[in-house]
């Protein structure tokens, strides 16, 4: 990179500090400008994980954790090598944050709250001399004509442009990128909560069940994991992971479709009523109310009883066939009607965005507009729940930061 050069990066969010502060430090020299629309920076991060940030997951092969990402995978596994989870937590630490991992592999601040999070970032950033600009929207990027690479953002002129400003739940965000002659995938929501108004068991919200499969019928679609019920309908990473892998699928439905729960876990009706039997023997005198076979929410597993038509206050041995094969069908085979989605406006995630056949993941710089690079969820790229989403800003934001050339 030439001396001196000015670099702007447009987004203060988690994507665009990372780049701001890859850009000031692989190039001292460089003066780095960071554009925030807004009068708050990495808000994102600031609501993510509860208050805590998820800032990543402990998954730490290249190739492995590349298959967290329903689009992208193909070009973050080239990425990955050169920052990923290890380089990750290596950097926080380094800058007195550590992080912890929880039973999931999900990563927090070791401090449990995101603040630390961002005074670490904010602070790199102020030490590096980056101007930080709030309330400076960016409405247009105007390559100027001549022999050298430079833009025109607002009347100033700047020799390298980082665009991080995340996704956009509409095309019409994406304009002012087509009108530099980029291709943009059609944005749609992923990682969302189902929807189901005529279904009764969200008078169960609250509860989760540990380790239910939840499939989309009428295709190939399903994912295990805990699913939470609310009083919208369900959530849960099950619920959200599904959400991400189908989100083409289930907006081309109009978000109405009907999903099949597996409440057990287990892939056969053998394996269940087996495990039925060896329970009864111990539980023959029992309230079918009050011995479940299976490791489900007590009140979870009265719901089916009564779904089942069976009398909780029935002891096991009073149990008959017909009522049994009900509730095993309810255990393996439950349906439900989705009609909508809930997503959370401030921390939404975008299927869709820059099409990456025109970003050069080593350098992150556009194939359409030499100069201009890209950093985050304004690419075609996003992950499922669990730091995914974090752990691709930081990495493409480094990347984008590394080799402005």
């Amino acid at each position: 990179m030439q001396e001196g050069l000015k670099v702007a990066v447009i987004g203060g969010g988690a994507a665009g500090f990372f780049a701001a502060l890859s850009a000031a430090n692989h190039h001292p020299t460089a003066t780095v400008v960071l554009f925030e629309k807004s009068n708050k920076w990495l808000a994102k991060v600031k609501i993510s994980g509860g208050g805590r940030c998820n800032v990543t997951h402990a998954c730490f092969a290249p190739a492995a954790l590349s298959k967290n990402y329903p689009r992208g995978a193909k070009h973050l596994k080239k990425a990955f090598p050169v920052f990923h989870a290890q380089h990750t937590v290596d950097w926080f630490t380094k800058r007195g944050v550590p992080l912890k991992t929880e039973e999931d592999g999900r990563m927090f601040p070791a401090a449990n709250t995101s603040q630390a999070v961002i005074d670490c970032l904010v602070g790199e950033a102020k030490s590096l001399g980056i101007d930080i600009r709030m309330q400076s929207p960016v409405t247009a990027i105007l390559p100027l004509q001549g022999e050298n690479i430079g833009f025109d953002l607002q009347g100033e002129r700047f020799d390298r442009v980082i665009v991080a400003t995340g996704g956009s739940p509409k095309a019409t965000g994406f304009e002012w990128l087509m009108s530099l002659g980029h291709g943009i995938s059609n944005p749609v929501p992923s990682l969302f909560t189902f929807n189901m108004p005529g279904e009764t068991i969200r008078e169960r919200m609250g509860l989760v069940v540990p380790n239910a499969i939840v499939r989309i019928q009428g295709t190939k679609l399903s994912h295990q994991g805990p699913v939470l019920i609310t009083h919208w309908g369900m959530s849960g990473p099950a619920v959200l992971k599904l959400s991400a892998w189908g989100a083409r699928e289930l907006a081309n439905r109009g978000y109405a479709f009907s999903i099949q729960v597996n409440w057990a876990g287990m892939v056969n009706e053998e394996e269940v009523n087996a495990l039925i039997d060896r329970h009864v023997i111990e539980a023959l005198r029992k309230k079918v109310a009050n011995a479940c076979p299976l490791e489900l929410p007590k009140n979870f597993w009265i719901h089916l009883v009564e779904k089942s038509g069976i009398d909780p206050n029935a002891t096991w041995s009073e149990l008959g066939k017909k009522p049994r094969n009900r509730l095993v069908n309810h255990l393996l085979n439950d349906t439900f009607e989705v009609k909508g989605k809930t997503t959370f406006k401030e921390e939404f995630v975008t299927c869709g965005g820059v099409n990456l056949a025109e970003v050069d993941f080593k350098s992150m710089q556009s194939r359409i507009v030499p100069g201009l690079y890209f950093a985050g969820e304004v690419l075609d790229v996003d992950g499922v729940t669990g730091g995914f989403n974090f752990q691709a800003a930081w990495t493409t934001g480094f990347i984008s930061g590394q080799l402005l050339g």
